[in-house]
């Protein structure tokens, strides 16, 4: 896994840290996301039926009834980003449950997204109370996150509602502890299993005591 320069330049800029260090992806953790967006495309026509554990191939035309090309799937993805202020909020518990886990960890959220749309959501995070260093990537999490874990051997959790992330971020720090978190219920019931070793949490006040408990907090 190759690293994202861009990603590497935002986390040269932040202060060392020696605390224990939780990292957190934004979309469905942080800041719910398949609700709003299946609000937003729904104002285009179209709507959500998840069979899948996916968007590709479950949007669909309320006019026609027929499926979304997979590309122009990514174009309503790539086109919510700017509008995401006006649709995204945070899943209940979670600002507070993150505030009371900052007063003795290191946060740092960290988005697979455009860095263009970085300022965007810059200015929702913080309106939204979550006032924490954001990173954007392109690029696998792994090497952002032994980049962010610096020399210090401290802790490290991540959190995100992907497996692939969540691995990935294994394969480049093997000791870190791994947390999923998915707000959209009914998407995360479509999930295929977990890989060992990675902790389910229900929604932030299950997952908050469980980070805490893994950073020795």
């Amino acid at each position: 896994m190759t690293e994202d320069p861009e990603t590497a330049r935002q986390i040269a800029e932040l202060a060392r840290d020696e605390r224990p260090l939780l990292v957190l992806d934004v979309d469905e953790v942080v800041l719910e996301f398949i609700r709003p967006f299946t609000g937003y495309i729904g104002t285009l026509g179209l709507e959500l039926r998840p069979d899948s554990f996916r968007l590709h191939g479950n949007i669909f035309d309320q006019r026609t009834q027929a499926p979304v090309p997979n590309e122009r799937v990514s174009e309503l993805i790539e086109g919510f980003f700017p509008v995401q202020a006006d649709w995204q909020t945070a899943p209940a518990g979670a600002a507070e449950a993150v505030a009371t886990l900052a007063e003795n960890v290191e946060i740092v959220l960290l988005t697979a997204m455009p860095h263009r749309h970085r300022a965007t959501r810059r200015a929702l995070l913080d309106q939204l109370g979550f006032p924490y260093p954001l990173l954007t990537t392109e690029r696998a999490k792994g090497p952002a996150l032994l980049q962010l874990r610096g020399e210090h051997p401290r802790p490290v959790a991540f959190v995100d509602d992907l497996a692939h992330n969540l691995t990935s971020a294994r394969a480049s720090v093997a000791d870190a502890h791994l947390f999923h978190l998915m707000a959209h219920r009914q998407l995360r019931a479509l999930m295929p299993p977990l890989p060992e070793g990675i902790v389910a949490a229900e929604d932030w006040p299950d997952a908050a005591p469980k980070i805490a408990a893994a950073l020795g907090l």
